[in-house]
């Protein structure tokens, strides 16, 4: 069941966030060295988790008053049980609940697990001449911090 983070479980996110960042590898990515962006949370009321302990999370914010999803993982051992996909049902509910008018994010442009399964998710790029000024600054802060190793991507889905 997906729910809202309790403050005490958000330490406890670290090490899924860190082991599902493991899994890139495997296509060739590897994150530069620095803090998780979980770790950099005070807000539970901002991280969806699902189980007990949790098994996953979705990180959300607000990024040119659409809902943007800041990270989505999933310990390696849980994946491919609909756990992401939950989650990600209850990140699109919520954007509606909230009144946004949609869900936005980067991500991988060519990992399997990323952009293609965004899409399978009703997700489509976002082209660059339709960014707000925050999702500027967004890009180019990932930019800034060498999170851009291969080929991204923002997308965007309608509530």
């Amino acid at each position: 069941m997906v729910r809202w983070a309790e403050a005490d479980e958000l330490d406890g996110l670290v090490s899924i966030e860190l082991a599902a960042d493991r899994m890139f590898e495997q296509v060739g990515i590897v994150f530069p060295p620095g803090t998780t962006q979980i770790e950099e949370v005070d807000d539970p009321g901002a991280v969806l988790v699902e189980g007990t302990p949790p098994d996953g999370f979705a990180l959300v914010g607000w990024v040119d008053g659409n809902l943007h999803l800041e990270q989505l993982a999933v310990r390696p051992e849980r994946m491919r049980q609909g756990i992401g996909g939950r989650l990600m049902e209850a990140v699109i509910d919520h954007a509606k609940a909230a009144g946004a008018p949609g869900v936005t994010l980067t991500t991988f442009r060519d990992v399997p697990w990323n952009a293609p399964w965004y899409e399978r998710h009703g997700f489509s790029a976002l082209p660059e001449a339709a960014w707000g000024p925050e999702l500027r600054a967004l890009v180019a802060h990932e930019r800034e911090l060498g999170i851009e190793v291969a080929p991204r991507v923002v997308m965007h889905r309608p509530s």
